[in-house]
C-alpha cells in the first residue's frame, strides 16, 4: 500500500525538478538566440512540443475531446500558457539580461495569488502573504538588483518579462480545473497543439529568410534541449503537480529557479556561491516551505474524493 507521506511528497518533488528544468532554459535559450530569432525559437519549442505530447498521448490512450463549454478555457490556457507566454518571454530575454529575467521572474507567485484567490482556489492569508515576501526578499537579495541593468535598451526587455509573469501565473490559476477533470497530459496536448497552429506559422515567416542549414549544431543542440526539458517534462510535471497541490503552491517553487541558474551557471551570472548566496538561500527555501504547508486549496480537496480524474 502506497505511504501517505510519500503520495503528499511527491507533488513537490515534481516541482523542485520543474525549477530546475525551467532554471536552465534562458541560459540554454541564449545560446539558441545567437542563431535565431526570437519567433524562430518559439516555433521549434512549440511546435515540437506539440509533437512530442501527440505522440506520447498516442501511446497512453487516446486524446480526449473537450465539450464546448470547456473549449474557451482551454483556448484561454492556450494562450496564456503558451502562446503569448512563449512570444513574451523570448523576445525579452533577447532584449534584456539573464539577472533581470530572474529578478522579474519573482512576480510569478503575487500574480498567480491574485488571479487564484479571484477563482477561488485560494485564500489570501498572512501566512502565505509572509512566505511570499520571504521568498521574494531572498531572490531579490540573490540576485542583487544594484547589479541588474535597467538602462533605457532593456526597458522593452523587461517591460516584456513582466507581461510574461502575469500571462503564465494566469495559465497555472485557470488551467487547474480542466487539469482536475480531464487529466494532466491530455490537457497539455491540447494546449501545445492550439498553440503550435498559432506560433508555427509566425515562426515560419521568419525562417524563410535563411535556410534551415545554415543554423549551427549548437543551436539544435540548444533547441532540442528547450524542447525535451524545459518544455515537454517541465510542462508536464508542473501539470501534474497542480492538479494534486493549489496554484499559490506551485508558483511559490518559482522563487527555486535563480538559486538552481546560480547554482549551474556562474560564468553567465557572474555569481559564486558565497555568504550572499547562502543567505539567500535559506531565505527562498524558508519562503517557500510557509506558502506549501497545508497549502491544498479546496478545488484539491474534490480531487480526493474523486481519484479517476487523475487518470493520466
Amino acid at each position: 500500500m502506497p505511504d501517505p507521506k510519500e503520495h503528499r511528497l511527491a507533488p513537490h518533488f515534481a516541482l523542485i525538478a520543474v525549477q530546475v528544468m525551467f532554471g536552465t532554459w534562458p541560459i540554454v535559450g541564449k545560446i539558441a538566440l545567437r542563431a535565431v530569432s526570437p519567433t524562430e525559437l518559439v516555433a521549434f519549442r512549440v511546435g515540437g512540443a506539440a509533437i512530442a505530447f501527440s505522440l506520447l498521448q498516442r501511446q497512453l490512450g487516446q486524446l480526449r475531446r473537450m465539450p464546448r463549454p470547456d473549449l474557451l478555457r482551454l483556448l484561454l490556457c492556450s494562450a496564456f500558457g503558451v502562446i503569448f507566454n512563449q512570444l513574451l518571454y523570448v523576445k525579452g530575454l533577447s532584449l534584456t539580461t539573464v539577472i533581470n529575467v530572474t529578478l522579474l521572474s519573482t512576480a510569478i507567485p503575487v500574480f498567480t495569488l491574485i488571479v487564484s484567490v479571484m477563482l477561488g482556489y485560494d485564500r489570501l492569508s498572512l501566512r502565505r502573504t509572509l512566505g511570499i515576501l520571504l521568498a521574494a526578499s531572498g531572490v531579490i537579495y540573490l540576485v542583487d538588483p544594484l547589479r541588474a541593468d535597467f538602462s533605457a535598451h532593456t526597458t522593452i526587455g523587461n517591460l516584456l518579462v513582466i507581461a510574461n509573469s502575469f500571462s503564465y501565473a494566469a495559465y497555472i490559476a485557470i488551467s487547474k480545473d480542466l487539469l482536475k477533470r480531464y487529466g494532466a497530459l491530455n490537457v497539455i496536448t491540447w494546449v501545445f497543439v492550439i498553440a503550435a497552429i498559432i506560433n508555427v506559422p509566425v515562426g515560419l515567416l521568419s525562417t524563410h529568410q535563411r535556410p534551415l542549414a545554415a543554423i549551427p549544431a549548437s543551436a539544435w543542440l540548444a533547441i532540442s534541449y528547450t524542447i525535451l526539458v524545459p518544455t515537454v517534462s517541465a510542462y508536464y510535471l508542473n501539470a501534474w503537480a497542480l492538479v494534486r497541490v493549489s496554484p499559490g503552491t506551485v508558483s511559490a517553487y518559482i522563487y527555486l529557479q535563480p538559486l538552481i541558474a546560480f547554482g549551474l551557471a556562474p560564468m553567465v551570472l557572474e555569481e559564486r556561491w558565497n555568504a550572499r548566496t547562502l543567505a539567500a538561500s535559506a531565505l527562498i527555501f524558508l519562503g517557500v516551505a510557509i506558502v506549501t504547508r497545508h497549502g491544498r486549496s479546496h478545488a484539491v480537496k474534490e480531487v480526493r474524493k474523486h481519484p479517476d480524474a487523475l487518470a493520466h
